[in-house]
């Protein structure tokens, strides 16, 4: 076994602190990979919560395999950052809706509804993480492997106790919406074209940051508002109509 092609030829403080390093960094970037995941199978008839929750965790990690190869690239080109943002911002409000509380008598959507929303996310929200992980494992080959496993079971045990959390807490549905609301603004707000046309100061991406948060749960609202509104006048044409009927067949 070649010891330095795996960079395990110099196990010095480097090395360690490495691990260290790529150890936080999937603690924290787990969340938004897990705020998707438990969202999306919230909605998933019970048995199938789990299949969901981890093959949304493989989905994740086998998509941050593969940009590893070139993620520091895509990230410096034009509109992929501001397209994903805005694919991310849709989500949100997508699962939103369909994870609210008054949605709680709809019918359950299906296990493939459920990893396509997934693996979309993932595929826009991967690119950052991987880059995190990539610079934290300064090339070693071991490291980078080591950080994409570890990402696996973070991402499992958090999307397991958060969609558990959503059955008990409801609030907790708003808190991810507006998480993902955030994590949009912050890929729109960094895409090199915005950064380059806008020249705004850092407060500015902050307060868009929460201006998305707050929105994607506004936008939600008002889509249930109008869904409610539509399936209520869609009853009271259905109710009207019915008597009629029966009173002419009465005459």
């Amino acid at each position: 076994m070649d010891l330095a092609a795996w960079g395990l030829d110099r196990l010095d403080w480097k090395f360690f602190a490495g691990i260290l390093n790529i150890v936080i960094i999937d603690i924290i970037l787990a969340g938004d990979n897990a705020v998707v995941i438990a969202m999306a199978v919230r909605s998933l008839p019970r048995r199938q919560r789990q299949w969901g929750i981890i093959l949304g965790a493989g989905a994740a990690v086998l998509l941050r395999v593969v940009l590893t190869f070139f993620v520091a690239k895509l990230l410096t080109v034009e509109f992929i950052k501001l397209a994903g943002g805005a694919l991310i911002a849709w989500i949100a409000v997508k699962l939103f809706v369909e994870g609210a509380p008054e949605q709680a008598d709809k019918e359950a959507k299906t296990l493939i509804q459920a990893m396509w929303l997934i693996v979309v996310a993932d595929i826009t929200m991967s690119t950052d993480n991987v880059l995190a992980v990539a610079g934290a494992s300064h090339g070693n080959f071991f490291l980078l492997l080591f950080g994409l496993a570890l990402s696996i079971p973070f991402v499992v045990f958090t999307s397991n106790l958060l969609s558990m959390l959503m059955d008990r807490y409801p609030i907790i549905i708003y808190l991810g919406a507006a998480i993902l609301g955030r994590v949009a603004a912050e890929m729109i707000f960094t895409d090199p074209l915005v950064e380059s046309w806008l020249m705004a100061p850092t407060w500015f991406r902050y307060a868009m940051e929460a201006l998305f948060a707050l929105g994607v749960i506004v936008v939600g609202k008002l889509w249930l508002w109008y869904s409610f509104r539509k399936s209520e006048k869609a009853a009271v044409v259905l109710n009207g109509c019915v008597p009629v009927e029966q009173s002419g067949k009465e005459e």
